[in-house]
């Protein structure tokens, strides 16, 4: 999994990366928040760990920036803020879990396993229902037994979408978090994709919310 790292301590940054890599992540460093914001926008990433108190655009000033972008990304704040103000601001912007410096190694690795876990990170089916599921580790669907090759965007899409059941996904938030390039599908694109999706899951899998986005059809 990709993780970004988001620490304008160079030491710590150091340390983090190392346990982190050494655990089989992939993590990319960033010492202020314009870097991060300009990581984020180019490639995807599985869960993100940011300090506040950092140069140019702080932790907080980011994922404010983030969420206004519709950028869901699973998000822990490392900070030595620790007022009940700062903790609630911290999870008023979306973050997801808050560390407190200093922490040990092993606190850390409990809170992101705990996202993973949360989050479904780390497995390879996603399950769509008794009948069907996402294989990750092939990008294929499997349905009644058979396996149907998917295009990366159909797959992306599909996943998002059961990342975020019960809501309703405009086309902004689609963009945002599945054509990370910044590069943004017109409405003619993005209503193919669902149309593949449809044809795949059927035509009731995703109901269209004229004029504010889409919703799928699962509990």
């Amino acid at each position: 999994m990709n993780i970004l790292l988001l620490e304008d301590d160079v030491i710590l940054s150091e340390i983090l990366s190392e346990h982190l890599s050494e655990k089989g992540y992939s993590v990319s460093c960033a010492y202020d928040g314009e870097e991060a914001y300009e990581k984020i926008i180019k490639k995807r990433y599985d869960f993100m760990l940011f300090d506040v108190n950092v140069p140019l655009l702080n932790g907080f000033e980011l994922l404010k920036l983030l969420r206004e972008q519709y950028i869901n990304i699973p998000t822990i704040f490392i900070t030595s803020l620790d007022s009940a103000v700062d903790l609630k601001k911290g999870f008023d912007l979306g973050c997801d879990d808050y560390l407190k410096k200093p922490f040990d190694l092993i606190e850390l690795d409990a809170r992101i396993n705990y996202l993973i876990k949360t989050h479904n990170l780390n497995s390879t089916h996603i399950v769509i229902d008794a009948k069907s599921y996402l294989d990750k580790s092939t990008h294929t669907l499997v349905k009644e037994g058979e396996r149907i090759k998917l295009s990366k965007k159909d797959f992306e899409i599909i996943e998002y979408f059961l990342s975020q059941k019960g809501k309703i996904i405009s086309h902004a938030e689609l963009a945002a978090n599945i054509w990370i390039d910044g590069e943004v599908p017109s409405d003619a694109t993005l209503r193919t994709y669902i149309k593949n999706i449809r044809a795949y899951l059927g035509k009731d899998f995703i109901t269209t919310i004229k004029g504010v986005g889409y919703r799928i059809n699962l509990q």
